[in-house]
């Protein structure tokens, strides 16, 4: 009998039949794949995982503790382009691979940014609010201006910025970026304005949009002092990371009127799902959704596979390694 390699799929929506199907369309007979739910934790993340070859996972965190409680672990498979949740150097130490899915999420996440941006200017979810609560008032609230002649300010030009750069240029918006990774002439093939400096962004901007994986350098990266930068009509959009932003300074300036408003698809605590930016008027809420599509879904999916079956059937590199120092046994 053939020595299958075990896949544990934990609190992954959906079942596995998408991913057995691509299976057996690829021929791959060696792989098993388990699927649990378990959201209210009736027994540990290791008592489940304890003899598995691999784990799927999008918000699990895969501790250093976890992970040397794992005999048998060689690849942890994020569901996800983010991998803060995963302790790489300690993976990186015992041997396993870490691989995300970037990219598969770019046309969702950069329409669900500009469409906030819309949203903001022209008010949509606010007068929706209003005239569901009885006042039919198109005048009610801030006054409205055109997005013709403003400046988006992107932290970051990776695949969304990228991607999000040709809609915001034929609403006639100008754009700029702080991208200390690429050059002033890659920038401006995209007709994109290079800034120097964080501060330069924030007091330019009208809209400054955060595009930015989270990690020590970026947790809280904008706080009190930052918001203090930006203009008075300035408003701020982020479907980056929740603990990107102080939020406790950002509902501050939102009351105070440091700032105009905000649109946010994460928040710090997605734990508990609560935040005091639900009370607020001059915000925009949506609930980590930017990267749903059902295309983007089963892309995913797709890709997620594809490195358990590189790294545990065909004993090859996952093509979507993220501790790319990694020496792989194989």
């Amino acid at each position: 009998m053939m020595n299958k390699k075990r896949v544990l799929y934990y609190n992954i929506d959906d079942n596995m039949d998408y991913e057995n199907s691509l299976l057996k369309e690829w021929k791959i007979d060696n792989l098993e794949l388990v699927e649990i739910k378990d959201k209210e934790e009736k027994k540990s993340f290791v008592e489940y995982a304890y003899d598995f070859d691999g784990v799927v996972v999008e918000y699990q965190q895969i501790t250093e503790d976890i992970i040397n409680s794992l005999p048998n672990l060689k690849i942890v498979t994020l569901q996800s382009i983010g991998y803060n949740n995963v302790d790489i150097d300690a993976a990186t130490r015992k041997g396993v691979c870490v691989t995300n899915i970037p990219g598969f999420c770019t046309e969702e996440v950069a329409l669900h940014t500009v469409g906030m941006i819309i949203d903001l200017v022209r008010k949509i979810t606010f007068l929706d609010r209003s005239v569901r609560k009885g006042k039919w008032d198109p005048l009610y609230g801030c006054k409205t201006y055109r997005l013709t002649g403003k400046t988006v300010g992107l932290y970051f030009f990776g695949s969304i910025p990228k991607a999000m750069t040709p809609v915001l240029k034929a609403l006639g918006l100008n754009v700029l970026a702080y991208a200390p990774t690429k050059t002033k002439e890659y920038l401006m093939e995209y007709g994109v304005e290079k800034i120097d400096t964080f501060e330069e962004l924030l007091t330019r901007s009208d809209f400054v949009s955060l595009h930015c994986p989270l990690m020590e350098s970026t947790n809280h990266l904008i706080s009190e002092k930052e918001l203090d930068l930006m203009k008075s009509s300035a408003y701020l959009i982020n479907t980056a990371r929740g603990k990107v932003v102080d939020e406790k300074a950002l509902v501050e300036a939102l009351k105070s009127g440091k700032i105009k408003g905000a649109a946010v698809d994460v928040i710090e605590d997605e734990e508990t799902e609560q935040s005091e930016l639900f009370k607020l008027e001059n915000t925009i809420i949506t609930p980590h959704a930017a990267f749903i599509s059902e295309d983007s879904f089963y892309q995913g999916r797709n890709m997620a596979l594809k490195q358990l079956v590189l790294r545990l059937s065909k004993s090859k590199n996952p093509e979507y390694l993220v501790n790319k120092d990694l020496k792989i046994k194989l």
